[in-house]
């Protein structure tokens, strides 16, 4: 679905990402690991393009055939079929759930104006909570609403940064389900960063752990052990 291959990036006079190497399945979750400060959101704003990149390529697999991200405006990228859940959040407090959700519809390739039944089949509580203002919800609601916005563009490729961080463990886990269930019935690929070792070992099938800029170990789920962890996840 994503192959990045060399990928460099700079910010300033500081190599932030070093030839970095990843292939994203389709059809799983891929789970970018790694200590605060090594890279792991500046990966997932370059694959989005919100940095730019030395050199390297992104390729993947749209409809239409295999494209290079690079060569795309950041707009372009989630027409393309790119969803994007940002670390915290980022929804628009003074608009409501309803007005929220309908901004991800700007980002589709069809024109479709309705918002999907999907998402509010997925997070009920969009639909019972649809005219209330988003600054008024709770941490784990507007993270339902984040993840609910990039969904409405009914993406191939689901970009998550940390969707569990600062939210209660009953949302956290419902948001593992909606991605197990997002994979199982609607063939969704899922790029995520979690530091969460339960979460990424319940719900992600790879793993690929980063260090100071580029991949040092990854593999199935089932491979990650306690000795990677002690070395590259504890602090």
């Amino acid at each position: 679905m994503l192959a990045i291959e060399k990928l460099n990036q700079f910010y300033g006079e500081s190599h932030t990402l070093w030839d970095l190497d990843l292939d994203v399945p389709a059809g799983q979750c891929t789970c970018v690991m790694g200590r605060n400060g090594v890279g792991k959101t500046t990966l997932l704003k370059a694959v989005m393009g919100e940095v730019a990149v030395k050199s390297g390529e992104l390729r993947y697999a749209a409809e239409e055939g295999e494209i290079q991200l690079t060569k795309k405006a950041i707009e372009a990228r989630s027409r393309l079929g790119i969803g994007y859940v940002p670390q915290g959040r980022q929804i628009f407090p003074l608009l409501t759930v309803e007005e929220n959700l309908r901004t991800g519809l700007a980002a589709r390739s069809d024109g479709l104006k309705k918002i999907p039944e999907r998402v509010y089949e997925l997070f009920p509580v969009l639909k019972e909570m649809k005219n209330r203002r988003g600054g008024d919800l709770s941490g784990g609601q507007q993270q339902q609403l984040a993840i609910g916005r990039a969904l409405v563009i009914e993406p191939k490729l689901l970009i998550l940064d940390e969707p569990g961080e600062g939210i209660q463990p009953n949302i956290v886990a419902q948001i593992g389900q909606v991605i197990r269930q997002l994979i199982n019935e609607d063939g969704l690929t899922v790029l995520l960063v979690e530091q969460k070792l339960p979460f990424a070992r319940k719900y992600a099938d790879r793993f690929v752990i980063m260090d100071r800029g580029r991949p040092v170990a990854k593999g199935e789920i089932s491979e990650l052990s306690n000795e990677l962890i002690k070395q590259h996840l504890t602090v």
